[in-house]
C-alpha cells in the first residue's frame, strides 16, 4: 500500500512540474507608461489578444489616472509612486483610455490607446 501511496504522489509531482498553471497571469512583458501634463508616454501601445502584460504608471508631476473602460482599467497614478496594472485583452480592436482625473487645462487632451491584434 504504501508503494502505491509513494508512486501516486510521484506521478503528481511529474505532472505539476510540466504543467504551468500561471501562464496566463504571468506578464509576457512590462510597459513603462509616464504621465505628465498633458500626456501619456508612450501614448499608445500594441499587445496581441490574449498576451498578459505588466503597465507601470508613474506621474512626472501631479495626481493623474489611467481609464481604459473597455479593458476594465481604472487606476490613480500619484507622483511620486508607481502604480501597477496588468491587462490580459481577451478581443481585438482599438481601446481608448484617457487621464481620469482632472489635472488641468489640457486634461481632455491626455489620451492613451491600447491596439491588440490577432494571435
Amino acid at each position: 500500500m504504501k508503494h502505491c501511496l509513494i508512486v501516486a504522489v510521484l506521478v503528481s509531482l511529474v505532472f505539476l512540474s510540466r504543467t504551468n498553471f500561471c501562464d496566463a497571469q504571468d506578464p509576457t512583458r512590462t510597459v513603462e507608461v509616464h504621465a505628465k501634463r498633458f500626456a501619456f508616454s508612450p501614448a499608445e501601445i500594441t499587445v496581441k489578444n490574449g498576451e498578459t502584460i505588466k503597465l507601470l504608471l508613474t506621474s512626472d508631476d501631479v495626481t493623474h489616472s489611467l481609464l481604459i473602460p473597455d479593458l476594465n482599467v481604472n487606476e490613480t497614478i500619484k507622483k511620486g509612486h508607481t502604480t501597477e496594472v496588468t491587462i490580459t485583452p481577451t478581443r481585438t480592436g482599438d481601446f481608448k483610455g484617457k487621464c481620469g482625473h482632472f489635472c488641468g487645462t489640457g486634461h481632455g487632451s491626455m489620451v492613451f490607446a491600447v491596439h491588440v491584434t490577432g494571435n
